[in-house]
């Protein structure tokens, strides 16, 4: 069954071109997605990313079980702020799903999880409450009453504090928030500072309506909506994961150069395989690729990574970058080859273009 984003109406009202992502209906733009992404990158942009899954948990027994399942270092934690990103491991080592986390005490936090993983997370943090015992744990799936806005760019923060109510918010430090937070619209839930643009950006979550009014408000300012082509594009540039492309179940962080972990870390779910996996080491790693100038190929998921006519690895991502006006991607290389400069060619069936390993961000910052 595809699901409505809680603002599924609106968009379509203020001109998103709906499709389907993740088993949800959503804006995948606004009829120009390299606009958008430029508009990120040189000024803001709003994007409804409501589709994310948002887990609340409350109870005595909150930290214990959260502090099973992450790999990373929970006592580094504090209220107020969020943690990670971070991820949750499955017994192999491999992604179950990469996490953001809101401390609001430590009995009381916000899991963000990928849209797709949704389902699969709370029933497994369902399951691991009952394997534990940890009975004082309340565990809450709000993903579809509370809709979630990210606004992004170099100017967010100008716009934001042209809010009133929400002037505090432009003095947030990264992966910071504030809750409970009064506006001229209405009372927000949350107000954070963080991103997954490469940009300075906040992301909003509270009730539809009030979230509806700042979708208003933003348009009439001139700021342009974006969609989620221009955040896929936003994120390759960057280098960041994309849950079912680039990490899976089978994915391990050590081959995805995704540091989600604690090294020290041990007795979570996860964490010895992992540890296990670091000291045989990796056949593949996860790099960036960029095309040669002028060369029309977009790499894509399941193209193959060729050095000296030997294949060394396959795509797992890929689109054209705006900045660059070239394609670009990332995927898994054979160890021996994983050599940031060098050249390698993308070749789908009887197609061969050149190319180069890069690391990440794939843009000048």
């Amino acid at each position: 069954m595809v699901l409505k984003v809680p603002l599924h109406d609106l968009l379509i009202e203020l001109g998103g071109d709906m499709g389907e992502f993740a088993g949800f209906k959503t804006a995948m733009s606004f009829g120009d997605p390299i606009n958008e992404h430029l508009a990120v990158r040189r000024e803001a942009g709003l994007f409804d990313i409501s589709h994310m899954g948002r887990i609340y948990l409350s109870g005595g027994d909150v930290y214990k079980l959260l502090d099973t399942l992450i790999p990373k270092d929970l006592s580094k934690s504090s209220d107020n702020k969020m943690f990670g990103p971070t991820a949750f491991l499955n017994e192999r080592g491999g992604f179950r799903d990469d996490v953001m986390l809101y401390r609001f005490k430590e009995d009381h936090w916000l899991i963000v999880c990928n849209a797709v993983n949704r389902e699969k997370i709370f029933l497994w943090l369902r399951d691991w409450r009952e394997r534990l015992g940890f009975s004082n744990v309340d565990i809450k799936d709000l993903t579809l009453e509370k809709p979630m806005l990210a606004f992004q760019g170099p100017k967010a923060g100008d716009y934001i504090e042209k809010i009133k109510g929400l002037k505090d918010a432009t003095y947030l430090e990264p992966l910071t928030f504030l809750r409970d937070v009064e506006t001229e619209f209405g009372r927000i839930d949350i107000i954070s500072r963080s991103g997954w643009t490469g940009e300075d950006g906040f992301e909003i979550i509270g009730e539809p309506d009030v979230l509806a009014k700042i979708m208003r408000y933003f348009k009439g300012q001139g700021i342009r909506l974006a969609g989620l082509i221009a955040r896929d594009t936003l994120r390759l540039e960057m280098g960041y994961v994309l849950y079912g492309n680039d990490i899976d179940e089978n994915i391990n962080p050590l081959e995805a150069r995704y540091w989600v972990f604690d090294e020290k870390k041990s007795g979570c779910v996860g964490c010895d395989a992992l540890r296990e996996i670091g000291k045989k080491g990796v056949e593949k790693i996860r790099y960036g690729i960029r095309m040669k100038k002028g060369v029309k190929m977009i790499p894509r998921h399941g193209y193959e990574i060729i050095y000296q006519g030997e294949v060394v690895g396959y795509v797992t991502s890929g689109g054209y970058s705006p900045t660059l006006e070239r394609g670009i991607g990332m995927g898994y290389i054979r160890s021996s080859h994983a050599l940031p400069g060098l050249d390698i060619e993308i070749r789908y069936r009887d197609r061969v273009a050149e190319a180069k390993i890069l690391d990440f961000p794939l843009i000048k910052r």
